[in-house]
């Protein structure tokens, strides 16, 4: 088994939850924020949906200049927002899928203004950033989604909204 082929499986497990939860984001809140500092919903929705390739593509190019990609723009409706995550979780599964256990280990690395302030093995980076970071990002989705009163799908189990024995 290749180095990359556990997180492959996580991956797709965990990007069918993340899916489901994106589901769930109601297009008239997208520009709802718990926060003034905080992102809208609809800028975490998409920065969820958008990273999966952009990470994928980050860790193929090192050094990697962290200020570039990402306009914060929000598409109209929720339902775009899901068909960019599903777009990006398959260009991501493909990009990593053809990454050989060497390549893998090579160091990767991050910079802002040609400073490096990230580097490791891409394995680690993958491990980080795109897994890691968004599940991260997936927990805030479901506590902004909570705060709307918006019925929250399985995660690791039931949810108060979707427990068959309550």
């Amino acid at each position: 088994m290749r180095a990359i082929d556990p997180m492959l499986m996580e991956f797709e497990q965990e990007s069918a939850t993340t899916r489901r939860l994106l589901e769930r984001v109601p297009t008239e809140k997208l520009d709802w924020r718990p926060h003034p500092k905080a992102r809208s919903l609809g800028e975490l929705a998409n920065h969820i949906a958008s990273s999966q390739k952009r990470v994928a593509t980050a860790v193929q190019t090192s050094p990697y200049d962290l200020g570039s990609g990402g306009d914060g723009s929000v598409p109209a409706n929720a339902a775009d927002i899901v068909t960019t995550f599903d777009a990006n979780v398959a260009d991501a599964k493909g990009m990593l899928a053809g990454m050989t256990d060497a390549d893998l280990m090579t160091v990767w690395e991050g910079q802002v203004g040609g400073h490096t302030v990230f580097s490791a093995p891409k394995i680690g980076v993958i491990r980080a950033i795109l897994l890691n970071h968004t599940y991260h990002h997936r927990g805030q989705l479901s506590t902004y989604l909570r705060q709307l009163d918006v019925t929250l799908p399985s995660v690791y189990g039931p949810t108060a909204d979707e427990n068959p024995f309550m």
